[in-house]
């Protein structure tokens, strides 16, 4: 198996070779699993690559595996040796930076016809209620 390098800006990806910042964000996201694992992550609350796994409904281990180091790697996600993998600031961040664009989707569903898709709202309401 090929050694892969560390996703970051500056180094080309897919459909980019300039490594732009969007460009190589974007690739990073695009991967299998990648926005799922930081959307089971989203609460801020550290979890073992179990309950990742339980959680985002992935099969292989080697493909969350693989997923997590790339996230760590690009300095989104950390692994604390006791309690396992949470969102760092920067991934904290990205996650904030997503929910425009969730927020969107949303309303793209509604106009769509397809308002028992437009989960954000919702969840956001719910985890805002439990705070």
């Amino acid at each position: 198996m090929a050694q892969s390098r560390p996703v970051k800006p500056g180094q080309p990806v897919r459909n980019s070779q300039s490594g732009q910042p969007i460009m190589v964000a974007l690739d990073l996201l695009g991967r299998r699993w990648a926005l799922r694992i930081l959307w089971c992550l989203r609460d801020h609350q550290q979890k073992s690559t179990r309950v990742l796994q339980q959680e985002c409904g992935i099969s292989s281990p080697n493909v969350l595996m693989s997923r997590l180091k790339e996230l760590r790697e690009a300095g989104i996600v950390v692994l604390e040796e006791s309690s396992g993998y949470a969102l760092t600031e920067l991934g904290g961040q990205l996650m904030e930076s997503i929910g425009p664009l969730a927020q969107w989707a949303d309303e793209w569903a509604r106009q769509s016809g397809r308002d028992d898709l437009a989960c954000y709202g919702r969840a956001e309401k719910a985890r805002q209620s439990d705070d």
